[in-house]
């Protein structure tokens, strides 16, 4: 009921369940995150009512000046280095999800190179999905997820499915080639792969591993259906984390992940 003064008030949302998704360019890790919904039921549900939310590293790009964006449009900027990112303002909007908070989430242009007036707006939710290149790159942001994934894709695979998502934005092959070898490739060496080891669990073959999506979407369905819901930070271990339980624990159709022990989830069957 709607208190007399107007709007009733927002009630306090538990707060939730931070899983940080990392990989490199094109790995799949929004395919990663978008299955799990679709598994979950989740997108049929309304926006604001979703239990699960999905957020990207890439609405974090920084602003660029006049310079960097005429680089930018040539192929000549280097958005997969760290400096590329608002850290600033990436953390602080973690922080507020993290406590339960509504945020206003920047929109950015690919096309452009820039940042949108709009905002996305995203509500509350039991379990927040943060996917990005470097999202354990910096380790105030890597501390704040309670679960993190990587997404271990082959390297040529993941360069043909860059080529053509670049092309989709209008940009030619030569320049798109030139970009990879001299950023993306040495970049995802130096900042994103050796992030890999800070990885709870790695996917390998991203959307393609069913066993590992269906594991992880058995333990997220065991948080929204209460099983876990009384988790917390408590007092921190020395991963800045503490869990209730391992995940996820051991049936006869799920393979045991030892808490703090980083687990490859493979398929018995392999793609061709």
């Amino acid at each position: 009921m709607a208190s007399a003064g107007g709007a009733e008030p927002e009630r306090p949302h538990p707060k939730p369940f931070l899983i940080g998704v990392s990989g490199g360019t094109a790995s799949g890790k929004s395919t990663v995150c978008e299955k799990i919904m679709e598994l979950l039921g989740q997108n049929a549900v309304e926006r604001r009512q979703r239990k699960v939310q999905i957020l990207s590293q890439d609405s974090f790009y920084r602003v660029l000046s006049a310079e960097q964006q005429a680089k930018a449009l040539k192929g000549q900027y280097n958005f997969d280095h760290p400096d590329a990112f608002d850290n600033d303002l990436m953390h602080t909007t973690l922080k507020n999800i993290v406590e339960g908070k509504t945020v206003e989430v920047p929109t950015y242009d690919f096309v452009t190179h820039s940042r949108l007036a709009e905002t996305t707006v995203v509500y509350p939710a039991d379990v927040v999905l943060f996917e990005g290149i470097l999202v354990f790159y910096n380790q105030d942001i890597r501390d704040m997820f309670h679960l993190r994934l990587f997404v271990d894709t082959d390297s040529d695979v993941r360069l043909s499915r860059r080529v053509l998502r670049d092309m989709k934005r209008g940009r030619d092959l030569e320049q798109i080639l030139t970009q990879y070898t001299t950023f993306v490739k040495p970049a995802f060496e130096e900042f994103c792969l050796p992030t890999k080891k800070y990885a709870d669990v790695i996917i390998p073959r991203g959307v393609d591993n069913m066993v590992a999506i269906n594991l992880i979407v058995q333990h997220i369905q065991d948080i929204l259906n209460g099983d876990i819901c009384k988790w917390q930070r408590g007092a921190m271990n020395g991963h800045g984390r503490t869990y209730k339980r391992p995940f996820p624990e051991q049936t006869e159709s799920s393979s045991v992940l030892a808490t703090g022990k980083r687990s490859h989830l493979e398929s018995s069957s392999r793609p061709h």
